[in-house]
């Protein structure tokens, strides 16, 4: 049986005009499905963007078509790769469609052995994976939004020096995570300095405009430096836990009549250094449930982080969270938070080196 073209990769060498302004919602209209577009420029190798990994987060589309109408009709500074991902997701504004694995959790690992593939979906990014392998690559960034309130900052999976500077172009807050895997930042850190970006809400024009000047930035650059960061140029941050809402257990903001009630302005903890005791929700006197908070390893660590005396579920540690978020299918198609702590930066350059 022949796979589906909204599930095969195709691979283009130009930007189809009917792109440059489209929206995410009609890129089905001109593309059958995962895109990879390879576009010339004055220097090699080629810098890789991903975007739309998620199909409701369209900032980087927003930010590409900017980058390549101010360069119409004169080559890029550097040969770009571009991936288009979830086009059918996109096309509802989803993350994802029911039946579809997460396009961000199914990139090939360090320990891929190389057998089939789980899904089509998994086939794509090996496929993308390993062309970009045999070409070389400069630099990777994947292009994501986030549906809470948070700052725009800059994710990476290895804490060496060109993935520090790379992230600290886009700006001074960064976060270090090696969970969850089959992320694409992650598969491309074997290849190349690769950084996520997380660049607010959807659409939202200052996000829309930092990626484009991080974009033009990254296409100018020659090289990334091999020296330490200087300690003054980041806020470093290490991402130690995800937390989860098991599938049987009901949530809601506010005054709901579900299992766990939490606080109505939930997303503004987002990037707060939040003290013990800081109050999450509440839980019904009825139904005593609980989170479900897994370390780095998948440990279990509810324990380490909540308390839920007297039906309220508290911090018990200083932390950090991120990516909380008011939307119920977010949260179920990945997650309620992450935490986190400050991280040391280890060497960095004296201050006004």
């Amino acid at each position: 049986m022949s796979t589906p073209a909204s599930t095969r990769l195709h691979v283009l060498d130009h930007w189809p005009e009917p792109l440059q302004h489209c929206s995410a919602r009609q890129l089905h209209e001109h593309l059958p499905g995962p895109t990879l577009i390879h576009l010339p420029g004055r220097r090699e190798p080629a810098l890789f963007v991903s975007i739309l990994l998620h199909g409701n987060e369209y900032t980087g589309l927003l930010a590409v078509q900017e980058l390549l109408r101010a360069h119409a009709g004169a080559p890029l500074p550097r040969a770009l790769n571009l991936f288009i991902g979830n086009v059918a997701a996109a096309r509802y504004g989803l993350r994802r469609l029911e039946h579809q694995p997460d396009y961000n959790r199914i990139w090939p690992g360090p320990d891929d052995p190389g057998t089939p593939p789980a899904t089509a979906e998994h086939a794509v990014m090996r496929q993308v994976y390993e062309l970009m392998a045999r070409h070389g690559v400069f630099a990777s960034a994947d292009i994501h939004n986030n549906t809470g309130h948070n700052p725009h900052y800059a994710c990476v999976n290895r804490l060496e020096p060109r993935f520090l500077h790379l992230a600290t172009l886009f700006g001074r807050t960064v976060v270090y995570f090696t969970h969850p895997e089959g992320v694409q930042s992650a598969a491309f850190a074997r290849l190349c300095p690769a950084v996520t970006l997380e660049c607010g809400r959807p659409g939202e024009p200052e996000g829309v405009a930092h990626a484009r000047r991080f974009l033009e930035a990254l296409l100018r650059l020659s090289e990334l430096p091999h020296h330490p960061v200087a300690h003054g140029d980041v806020d470093l941050f290490h991402t130690v836990a995800q937390v989860k809402i098991p599938p049987q257990v009901s949530f809601g903001f506010g005054r709901t009549a579900t299992d766990i009630q939490f606080v109505e302005d939930l997303d503004r903890l987002n990037f707060c250094e939040l003290p013990p005791a800081t109050c999450f929700g509440r839980i019904r006197s009825d139904k005593p449930v609980r989170l479900e908070v897994r370390d780095e390893t998948g440990r279990e660590v509810n324990d380490l982080y909540f308390s839920y005396d007297n039906g309220e579920i508290r911090t018990r540690v200083p932390v950090m969270p991120s990516m909380l978020t008011l939307d119920a299918q977010i949260i179920r198609q990945d997650c309620l938070c992450y935490l986190m702590e400050r991280l040391p930066l280890a060497n960095p350059v004296p201050d006004g080196r």
